[in-house]
């Protein structure tokens, strides 16, 4: 039931569409929104406008930012870097970012081989990769640990294969601070498979 008029409705629905927003959050989210217009919603409203305008994807990694090559790509300290680091999709690279993993550079492939979903390789930028990967000493693939993810993984590796370069992935398994007893026995597998010697 409609509480109120069609423009608050559709802004509650679109906000819903969010990750992390349901139909309860986005509604309270609108009603803040409202609640502090001038504070909150015409900033916002101005801010959207903006973002809409200049926000590009780079041309060589497939980040998001408003200039193309991205503030990453355009580091000169990452300009000597040996290292690229291949992710699913741009929220991972932040992520990366965010951990503060050195002057690396990164391959956003938009998503990852799904068969079933109709996404094969063509549908994704495996072929940019595969053309950029000469230019460095080594490719971490840092794809999600699920089916599709291993999928991709192997089938890069398959077509980097002959290539003098060394192919890594991100270590799978026990996370710091996590207890056995709460892991699931295909992480406790896996991690079992991956050890290391202290």
């Amino acid at each position: 039931m409609a509480n109120g008029g069609p423009e608050i409705e559709q802004l509650i629905q679109l906000m819903a569409r969010l990750p992390g927003f349901g139909p309860r959050s986005a509604r309270r989210a609108v009603l803040q929104l409202i609640k502090k217009k001038d504070q909150l919603m015409i900033p916002l409203s101005a801010a959207l406008d903006r973002a809409v305008a200049a926000v590009c994807t780079c041309e060589i990694c497939g980040n998001v930012d408003t200039v193309s090559p991205c503030t990453i790509c355009a580091d000169p300290r990452r300009a000597e870097s040996g290292m690229l680091i291949v992710v699913e999709d741009v929220a991972d690279l932040w992520a990366l970012e965010r951990a503060g993993v050195g002057a690396v550079r990164y391959h956003v492939l938009g998503g990852v081989l799904s068969p079933l979903d109709g996404v094969g390789p063509d549908d994704i930028t495996i072929d940019a990769l595969i053309a950029r990967a000469p230019q460095f000493r080594e490719i971490v693939l840092a794809v999600n640990a699920t089916v599709e993810g291993q999928t991709t993984a192997h089938y890069i590796t398959d077509r980097l294969s002959g290539q003098n370069l060394t192919i890594t992935r991100l270590a799978h398994g026990v996370p710091m601070g996590g207890e056995l007893d709460y892991l699931d026995e295909g992480t406790l597998s896996q991690a079992l498979k991956a050890r290391t010697s202290i």
